[in-house]
């Protein structure tokens, strides 16, 4: 779990959250609202589709607008094949990780490769499959 997750307000602007994301070198933003409540997340993919696809101007669409919403989440003292199983579940990257109800960290992919590496097998072994044939 990584305990320095970067948060962004929801109204700030998508070119503010580009300049966050890059001084950061960060995987995902969480987003926030003014009581500090989760309301959604945003990645690279979301700069991609929602904003340069789809010709919007980064300087006046607001995080909010790309963001996306319902963001799963877990207690900090649930177990690493809760979390598993949830972003198996729901195909999802990122979880975040609330303790006191409030943002205590982020779970990713990664972190759970480097914490259990057969259950990473397992996990890739169900999940990943290949879209070719020899």
């Amino acid at each position: 779990m990584s305990k320095n997750v970067i948060t962004i307000k929801q109204h700030r602007t998508v070119l503010e959250a580009s300049k966050i994301y890059q001084q950061y070198k960060v995987g995902c933003l969480v987003v926030v609202d003014d009581q500090h409540a989760i309301v959604g997340m945003v990645t690279e993919r979301d700069f991609i589709e929602r904003t340069i696809c789809l010709l919007k101007n980064p300087e006046t669409t607001q995080v909010s607008d790309i963001m996306t919403t319902n963001i799963l989440t877990i207690h900090a003292l649930d177990s690493i094949d809760k979390a598993v199983q949830i972003m198996k579940s729901h195909d999802i990257k990122k979880l975040p990780v609330i303790y006191n109800d409030a943002l205590a960290g982020i779970v990713t992919e990664t972190d759970i490769s480097r914490a259990r590496p057969a259950l990473s097998k397992r996990f890739m072994d169900t999940w990943v499959k290949p879209e070719w044939e020899d």
